[in-house]
């Protein structure tokens, strides 16, 4: 029988987290896309913490006129500069069982632009 969407992501989903693990010192950067927006944090998995979030609902990426994709990309800088303050310099990525495409893509090369390493 066939998988509908969501089982197929979920199955990917676990495929990449066998890999995928944060520490402290690299944490997890774990992607969620919903219809309207996009969510981007960092996980330390051995404490089982989020280290710090950053989304599209944030008051400077919600007040641009900007569209999903460039919104996406904003999220990655955000991200990015939180993570240089609080002295984090490489992450681990997570695309969570998305394709690498569109808004996961421009998430993560914004983040790449503002200084993460992965």
């Amino acid at each position: 029988m066939a998988l509908n969407k969501k089982q197929r992501r979920e199955r990917i989903k676990l495929k990449i987290r066998k890999t995928v693990n944060g520490t402290a010192t690299t944490p997890r950067l774990s992607v969620f896309r919903s219809n309207s927006g996009i969510f981007a944090q960092l996980v330390d998995d051995l404490a089982g913490k989020t280290i710090l979030a950053a989304g599209s609902d944030d008051k400077s990426i919600k007040g641009s006129k900007a569209n999903k994709v460039d919104q996406a990309k904003l999220v990655g800088k955000l991200i990015a500069e939180k993570a240089t303050t609080a002295g984090i310099s490489s992450v681990v990525f997570d695309r969570n069982g998305y394709l690498y495409h569109g808004r996961i893509k421009s998430l993560a090369e914004g983040a790449r632009e503002a200084g993460l390493k992965f």
